[in-house]
Order: structure tokens, then sequence, then C-alpha cells
């Protein structure tokens, strides 16, 4: 399959999302009453949140906002209603948000924030790779060379993440003050090691296209924008803010167990979509780079493990 690097770098958009819940709510009590517990779920974020390369997308949406229902959130919420909880999910995650288009109407649709309410439980979130152009970085290095000042360009964008994104965090709380926020992080799509030997591989692996440097620059990147994230998180539940970071990052340089040996080209399972979301039939340029179903599956399991009010029964 033969795949330019300008075909890539059209259409890349960006990244993240979240999910959690209050263990004040009154689902527990609601339980032990015989009365079915009901929870209140807002999804709030951008394309890797919305689940943009996971496939099975929600009416009206594919081509715009690409609200999958693979999404990890999606997942989540099929899970608690499995459970017989009455969940009344808003999933407005959109292809392309940036953090200050979850206030504004973006692509035809009315700003992401006013689907709270006093009364939501949960609120996923997953924003910020836009903020920072992380899915632009990501065409540079496809099509181009993203070391050297590419990348400390990037990078330099991090504090004015954390400081739209603290403000963010604190207008969720002021709209859905009961709610409990979890962040997402974006993970690494392309290892930083070489190719997996002996097994069949994407070509987005060619060494023409992400070069042993380039592999180096992005996990650098792409730890730094999670570790951004999670520090963001950490800062605001310190000052009152119900909030929580899971993502696929155990800190800057090392993934976690579950998503250790599922980035692109190290191994014939990986969690993110490579030059196969270009060919016929399949979302182009959009989806390169993101998780892909495998992916967002394993970011539940993740999810549901460390939220305690989330964990199955």
């Amino acid at each position: 399959m033969m795949v330019t690097r300008t075909r890539i770098v059209a259409g890349l958009t960006g990244l993240v999302m979240a999910a959690g819940l209050t263990a004040g709510t009154a689902a527990p009590a609601a339980a032990a009453a015989g009365v079915t517990p009901s929870f209140d779920v807002v999804a709030l974020g951008d394309s890797y949140g919305a689940g943009t390369g996971a496939g099975d997308y929600e009416p009206g949406t594919e081509g715009i906002c690409y609200r999958s229902r693979n999404s990890a959130s999606s997942i989540l919420v099929e899970r608690l209603r499995q459970r017989g909880t009455n969940v009344r999910f808003a999933n407005v995650m959109c292809s392309g948000a940036a953090v200050q288009d979850l206030r504004q109407p973006f692509k035809g649709e009315p700003p992401q924030l006013d689907a709270l309410r006093r009364s939501t439980d949960l609120v996923t979130l997953n924003i910020g790779g836009n903020d920072v152009d992380f899915a632009g970085y990501g065409g540079v290095c496809v099509q181009a060379d993203c070391t050297g000042e590419p990348t400390e360009a990037i990078l330099d964008r991090m504090p004015a993440l954390k400081r739209s994104l603290s403000g963010l965090l604190t207008e969720i709380r002021r709209r859905s003050p009961r709610a409990q926020i979890v962040m997402t992080g974006y993970g690494r799509a392309v290892t930083r090691d070489q190719n997996a030997a002996g097994i069949p591989l994407d070509p987005i692996c060619d060494a023409g296209v992400f070069s042993a440097e380039e592999r180096l620059a992005g996990a650098k990147v792409s730890g730094a924008l999670d570790a951004t994230l999670s520090r963001t998180a950490q800062a605001a539940r310190a000052r009152g803010v119900d909030v929580r970071f899971v993502g696929p990052h155990l800190n800057s340089t090392t993934l976690r167990p579950e998503f250790a040996g599922h980035s692109l080209c190290e191994s014939t399972d990986p969690f993110y979509r490579g030059f196969d979301a270009l060919a016929p039939g399949q979302e182009g340029g959009v989806a390169v780079l993101h998780l892909n179903r495998q992916g967002h599956a394993a970011l539940a399991a993740l999810i549901q493990r460390k939220v305690p009010i989330l964990a199955a029964p």
C-alpha cells in the first residue's frame, strides 16, 4: 500500500476524554431501597474522546464530529445500563474541538458546556490536543521532519494549555457542582523504539515516514501532553474540583501496562489507527494516529478499574 505524506496531513485532527463518578450520589441508597439507580452522564471533548477512528458512528456525526458508539465513554455508559442503571447520556464530543470551542457553537452544534446540568453526576473529558496542535504536529512528522523546532514549539504551548484547562475545570464544577470529572489522555501512538521484527506492520511504520529521531521526539511530546493534563487535574483537585486523570501514560515517559506494547509498529495488535484509515471506505486522515476500537475498549476497562463506582460488581 503506497501512501504519500501529503495525504496523511490533510484532515488530521485532535484528541482526549475521561470518566468518573462521585461517591456521594444517591445511587447506593436508591439501590438499597429497591429503586433503579439513575446517573446523568455528559461526555465533553475532541476526536480522541469522541472515538474518531473507532467506527460505528452515531447517525449524522460521521464526517463531522465522528461520535463513535465504540468510544470509551459510550462503552462505560452501556455497561452501567447493563447493570440496571438508568443513564441519561449526553454525548456532545466533537472532532477538532479545543478548550474554547466547548464554550461556543462548533460545527453547527450548540456549545458542549450547555449539556451540563446541576444534576450531572459524571463528566468524561478529553480535551487539549487541539489547543497545542497535536494533530498538526503529527502531520509534520508524517510529511516532513518534526524534530527540533516543531517539537520545541509544541512543548512551549503546554503552560498555556494548563491555564486554559484549569479555567475549564472550574467552569464545569460551577455548572455541575456534584459531578465527578474524569479526564483521559492521548497516549503514545507510535513506538519510540525500532519496528517489531518478523510481523506484518502498518505502512505508517516505514522509516521514511517516522524516523528513529521523530519517534523519540513524538514520544517526548505525547508524554508531556498527558503529564500536563495529569498535573492540571491534580492542581484542580487541590482547590476542590472533583477531578481525576486516567490515561495511557503512567508518567511522562512510561505507558501503563495496559497500553505497553500496543503502540503502532510494535505488535500486530496496535491500539491506534495508522495508514489503514486511508483505505477506501475508511475515515481518512482524520483518524490517523487516533485510538481504534481495541484502544477505546482498553481505555474503558482502565477507567472502570480506576473509578470505584464504575467498577463491575
